[in-house]
């Protein structure tokens, strides 16, 4: 079964300075009617300024009945564990266990580490704190919950009281990344991997060397969700098409979709085009899509995004 969740335009309102939430939300509603299986917020502080991600979820959850809600990603070491662990589990609560965090260290950019400073913590540190923050989630959510919690950056007492998420163990804690390090990580000790990686082949690589390392450290690998993160542009005309995708590109990130797209899976043309683009991400084993639409006015895109998202989760082939 493939899923496949949509991006709140969280990051492309604060780029028209549009802070109307309400729309977010009625958005939100409008995927779930349409079929979409989750929908999902980006998390930044000053590098790309945002709503907060985990409050916005919240009014999400409390607008709607079955579409789960994910943040992709949440950038964890940015805040003090506990407080963020009262936080989710609250937004767990509300959701009914429709939660899943999409979580990331941090780009080594010098934005990314201006936004740390401004938050009070070590850039130096980002990871070692993400997965010590993550220790501690699952200390907390765990059904034997300790009064104390010690750590090398953190230690903690007074715990048992806390509330407890929806979902017995917490939500789902997948990890954004790609590479060596997140492919190990992701194997030993994630629900679900959360890349953006360009191309299919080599998603399917680093997809099976998650089996091998889950495998090995005596995890059943079909409890790892593969997922993908990708935007996606659909017009009538491939050209068009393409043109858009520059555009919010260049506005997005100030550089070129050429160069983005070394990065990243960026994915222009007919919804035709785009569903057998996905589809190919598919058989090399995707299992859930978060899907960012390619422009700064995302809703005219959205009952298209579902066609294609209908065509997509047609079965397929898989090794």
């Amino acid at each position: 079964m493939i899923d496949i969740g949509v991006l709140l335009s969280t990051r492309e309102a604060a780029i028209k300075d549009d802070w109307h939430v309400p729309r977010l939300i009625e958005f939100a509603r409008r995927a779930e009617a349409l079929g979409f299986d989750s929908v999902w917020a980006g998390d930044s502080l000053t590098a790309r300024p945002r709503v907060e991600p985990l409050t916005l979820l919240s009014a999400v959850a409390a607008a709607t009945t079955t579409v789960g809600v994910g943040t992709a990603a949440l950038t964890g070491a940015l805040r003090q564990p506990l407080l963020a662990a009262h936080t989710i589990a609250t937004l767990d609560l509300v959701s009914e266990g429709r939660l899943t965090l999409g979580l990331g260290a941090g780009f080594p950019y010098p934005q990314t580490e201006a936004e740390f400073t401004a938050a009070g913590v070590p850039f130096t540190e980002r990871l070692g704190r993400l997965l010590e923050t993550v220790r501690l989630w699952r200390s907390l959510w765990s059904a034997d919950r300790p009064d104390a919690f010690e750590g090398r950056y953190w230690r903690f007492d007074g715990l048992a009281g806390l509330p407890a998420p929806s979902r017995p163990g917490g939500p789902a804690l997948w990890l954004a990344g790609a590479g060596p390090r997140a492919v190990d990580r992701v194997g030993r000790l994630f629900d679900g991997w959360l890349p953006y990686l360009p191309e299919p082949e080599e998603y399917g690589r680093q997809r099976a060397e998650i089996e091998e390392v889950a495998t090995a450290a005596g995890r059943d690998p079909a409890t790892v969700t593969p997922a993908l993160y990708v935007t996606v542009l659909p017009q009538d005309d491939p050209a068009r098409a393409r043109a858009g995708l520059e555009s919010y590109v260049r506005a997005y990130y100030g550089a070129s979709l050429d160069d983005m797209s070394r990065l990243q899976a960026f994915v222009a043309g007919t919804p035709e085009q785009c569903a057998e683009r996905l589809a190919a991400y598919a058989v090399a084993g995707v299992r859930h899509f978060v899907i960012r639409i390619g422009s700064l006015d995302t809703l005219p895109h959205l009952e298209t995004v579902a066609g294609i998202a209908d065509a997509v989760r047609r079965p397929v082939s898989v090794r």
